[in-house]
């Protein structure tokens, strides 16, 4: 009877927060729009659709960040590439996904730190 209760909260657990860290950053309004036909694909903008403070919240952290952290690095990086606003909410949608892993499993996973 434990274990079976005990497997129910585990499930229910990682399921509150949703199926995963995309739907995450989709409803924080941080990934781009993407409209597709037969084989032709187009990405444009973030959608800005969801919660306004959470989005917010998440670009003013990573503005913040050290260049010398993970989401600095990401954010530099893609910045360097394709403009500072660009590499910031690169930085914000990462950053989304390990709040939501740390809201998940309680620790926020290290990741390998890209090459």
């Amino acid at each position: 009877m434990r274990a079976s209760l005990r497997k129910r909260r585990e499930y229910e657990r990682h399921h509150a927060l949703g199926p995963g860290p995309a739907q995450l950053a989709s409803w924080a309004g941080l990934t781009p729009k993407h409209r597709e036909s037969d084989t032709t694909v187009h990405r444009g903008r973030i959608t800005k659709q969801g919660s306004r403070l959470v989005r917010w919240a998440a670009v003013e952290a990573v503005q913040r960040v050290p260049a010398h952290t993970r989401l600095g690095q990401i954010r530099d990086r893609v910045g360097e590439r394709r403009g500072r606003n660009i590499g910031v909410v690169a930085a914000a949608r990462e950053l989304i996904v390990l709040v939501f892993y740390g809201l998940r499993d309680h620790h926020i996973r290290c990741l390998p730190h890209p090459a």
